[in-house]
C-alpha cells in the first residue's frame, strides 16, 4: 500500500504543483511561499491544500480546526444545515501525527494530512470515538469490529477522518420520508437556498463538500444517493461500477447494487479520491473482479478527453418532464451543456434511446431485491457487532424500536416506516428473488446501457441527473459520473419536497450525468474534466450568505 501511494502521489506531481499554483494565481515555476494567503476553503482543492500542507504554510492541525470552526457555524447554529452527525475526536490527533510523519518522511499520497468526511453509514474503528448508526438511534453506541474496507484505504494514505456526515436514515430504507432526515441528524437543508432539498441518501456529504465543511466527503449509492446528491448541491459525485470499491463495514441495503464513491468539489478532488479508495478487498467478494491494476484516474483530467467521442441522449423516459416531474427548465439548461458538448469535439446521438427504457420505470424488481436484500444483510450486520447496547438484533426488532422511541424516531412529519416493515414481511432469496435480480441484469444492460452503447456506437450516454438517470446503472452496477450543469432561476415556482424541505428552490443547483458500461470510470472522469473546466459551472453560483462559513485557516494558524 505504502508503495502504491507513493507512486500516486508522484504521477500526480503536474496536478499537486500546476493546477494548486496556477489556481493561487502564479504562473512561473516558484513554491509557494507563506505571504501568499490561504486557499479558501468555501473552493480549497485537495491540490491545493496539498501545496499549502508541504510549503509549510500550514498544517493539517489547522486544517482540521479550520473545518471544526466551519462546523461549528452553520451546523446545529442557524442555519442549522445538520450536515454532520458528529465530528472525530481523535482527529486533531492523528493531524498532529501526519504533520509530524510529513515533516520526516514528506507527503504518503495526495490525501495525506487532507480531512474526510464519511457518510455515517461507513464503520470506523470504535476507539477513535465515533458512532457508526446508518442516523438511528437503535445503533448509538454499537461497535463494528473493523475499519471500513474504504477507511482503510483512506488511513493508509494518510487521510484524516473528520467525522462523519448525516443522511437519510439506513440510506432511505426506513420509509416514504423528506431525503436527509435521519433520527439521529435531524433534517439536512441545502445551503442553496433556505430549507431546500438537499437529496439524499448522501445528504450530509453533498452538503458539508459543497460549503466547504470538509476537504472531501465520502458518499454510498444504491441507486441515485450520490448522484442526486450532488446534483442538488453543485459537486461532483462518482457512482463506481459495481465492486470497485469495497463494501465491507458499510451498513448495507444491497450487495447487488451498493457503492460507496466521493463527493467533492471538482472532477480533480474526485478522481484523486477515487484512485485510493479503489481496488481490491478480501472482505467483499465483488471487487475480486475488477481489472488489475487499479488506474490513475488522475491521469484521465485532460482537457481534450471529448475530441472524436460520441455520446449519446437516451431521451425517451429520462427526458420526458410528465415521467421524471423534471421542471422543463432542466431540459433547457441542458440542451446548452449538449451544444458545449459538441464544442469540445463530442458528437452528439440525439435520440439514442434504450430498449428498456419503460419497463425499468414501470418495473418494481429493484425494490423486490432491494426489500430482500435489506432483511438479510441488516441483520447479518446486527449479528457482527461486537457492542449492541439497545440489544437490536434483528429488523424486526429495528421496526419495535421505532415504535418504543417514538421521540426519537418518529418525531412529527417523519413517522413512516414502511419500507422497513415491507422488507421484514419477506422470507428470503427465493425464486422470485432470482428472477427480479435476473431481470434487472438485462434491463440495465444488454436491453439497457449496453444496448444503446452498442447499438449507436458511443462511449458514454448523457443526462441530467434529476430524475430516473440513476436507475438504468443502479440495476446493472455501472458507473455515473455527476458534473454541475446549472441552477434554478429566481422566478422557479417553488415546490414541497416534505413536512420540512422544498424542492425546485431559487439557485438550487442541477448536475450532469455521464453513463458508462462496467469499469468505464477512466473516461467518464474525462468526459466530466473536459466538461467542467469549459463551464467552470460551479463557480457560476454560491450558497445563500447565512450558509457559507466564515472561519478560514488564517483564522486558525498558529493558535
Amino acid at each position: 500500500m505504502y508503495s502504491g501511494m507513493r507512486s500516486l502521489s508522484q504521477s500526480m506531481a503536474w496536478i499537486l504543483v500546476g493546477l494548486s499554483l496556477s489556481s493561487a494565481g502564479w504562473t512561473s515555476s516558484v513554491f509557494f511561499t507563506t505571504s501568499a494567503p490561504p486557499p479558501d476553503l468555501y473552493e480549497a482543492s485537495v491540490p491545493e491544500l496539498q501545496a499549502g500542507l508541504t510549503s509549510g504554510q500550514f498544517t493539517s492541525v489547522d486544517l482540521v480546526k479550520a473545518y471544526f470552526a466551519r462546523i461549528e457555524e452553520v451546523n446545529l447554529q442557524s442555519p442549522k444545515l445538520r450536515a454532520v452527525i458528529e465530528t472525530n475526536p481523535s482527529a486533531l490527533e492523528r493531524a498532529q501525527a501526519l504533520d509530524f510523519e510529513r515533516l520526516i518522511y514528506g507527503p504518503w499520497s495526495p490525501l495525506h494530512g487532507i480531512p474526510v468526511l464519511l457518510k455515517d453509514n461507513i464503520a470506523t474503528v470504535a476507539f477513535e470515538g465515533m458512532n457508526t448508526t446508518a442516523g438511528s438511534y437503535s445503533l448509538l453506541g454499537s461497535i463494528f469490529p473493523d475499519d471500513a474496507g474504504v477507511v482503510k484505504r483512506l488511513r493508509a494514505a494518510g487521510a484524516i477522518i473528520l467525522g462523519k456526515a448525516n443522511l437519510s436514515e439506513w440510506a432511505h430504507m426506513r420509509g416514504i420520508l423528506a431525503a436527509g432526515w435521519s433520527g439521529r441528524g435531524g433534517q439536512t437543508t441545502n445551503a442553496h437556498y433556505p430549507n431546500a432539498d438537499p437529496c439524499g441518501s448522501s445528504s450530509g456529504s453533498g452538503v458539508a463538500s459543497s460549503i466547504g465543511l470538509t476537504a472531501v466527503s465520502l458518499g454510498t449509492e444504491t441507486d441515485s444517493s450520490i448522484t442526486c446528491p450532488a446534483s442538488n448541491n453543485n459537486v461532483v459525485g462518482i457512482k463506481p461500477t459495481l465492486g470497485l470499491t469495497s463494501r465491507a463495514g458499510v451498513i448495507p441495503i444491497s450487495e447487488h447494487q451498493d457503492t460507496v464513491g466521493p463527493l467533492t468539489r471538482s472532477v480533480v478532488d474526485a478522481a484523486i479520491v477515487l484512485s485510493i479508495i479503489a481496488g481490491p478487498d478480501p472482505n467483499d467478494n465483488y471487487t475480486l473482479a475488477q481489472p488489475s491494476p487499479v488506474p490513475d484516474y488522475t491521469l484521465a483530467l485532460n482537457t481534450s478527453s471529448l475530441i472524436g467521442k460520441r455520446l449519446g441522449v437516451p431521451r425517451t423516459v429520462f427526458l420526458n418532464d410528465t415521467i421524471t416531474g423534471n421542471d422543463p427548465y432542466v431540459n433547457v439548461i441542458f440542451s446548452q451543456a449538449l451544444l458545449t458538448l459538441q464544442q469540445l469535439g463530442a458528437t452528439i446521438v440525439d435520440p439514442a434511446d434504450l430498449p428498456s427504457a419503460y419497463e425499468i420505470v414501470a418495473s418494481k424488481n429493484e425494490t423486490i431485491v432491494a426489500d430482500i436484500d435489506f432483511k438479510v444483510q441488516i441483520n447479518d450486520w446486527f449479528e457482527s457487532l461486537v457492542e449492541n447496547p439497545f440489544n437490536v438484533t434483528s429488523l424486526a426488532d429495528l421496526i419495535a424500536f421505532n415504535d418504543k422511541y417514538p421521540a426519537l424516531e418518529k418525531p412529527t412529519g417523519y413517522i413512516d416506516q414502511s419500507v422497513l416493515i415491507e422488507s421484514e414481511a419477506t422470507t428470503g432469496r427465493n425464486a422470485t428473488f432470482f428472477e427480479a435480480l435476473a431481470f434487472d441484469r438485462e434491463m440495465g444492460g444488454s436491453q439497457g446501457i449496453d444496448a444503446a452503447l452498442k447499438q449507436y456506437n458511443l462511449d458514454a450516454l448523457v443526462l441530467p441527473a434529476p430524475g430516473y438517470t440513476s436507475t438504468p446503472a443502479a440495476i446493472i452496477g455501472y458507473p455515473i459520473v455527476t458534473v454541475p450543469l446549472g441552477f434554478y432561476p429566481d422566478n422557479v415556482t417553488i415546490g414541497s419536497a416534505g413536512p420540512n424541505t422544498i424542492y425546485p428552490a431559487p439557485g438550487v443547483p442541477i448536475g450532469l450525468s455521464f453513463l458508462g458500461t462496467a469499469w468505464s470510470e477512466y473516461s467518464l472522469i474525462g468526459f466530466a474534466y473536459a466538461y467542467e473546466q469549459k463551464t467552470m459551472t460551479r463557480l457560476q453560483r454560491k450558497a445563500y450568505a447565512a450558509a457559507i462559513p466564515q472561519t478560514q485557516l488564517a483564522d486558525v494558524i498558529g493558535q
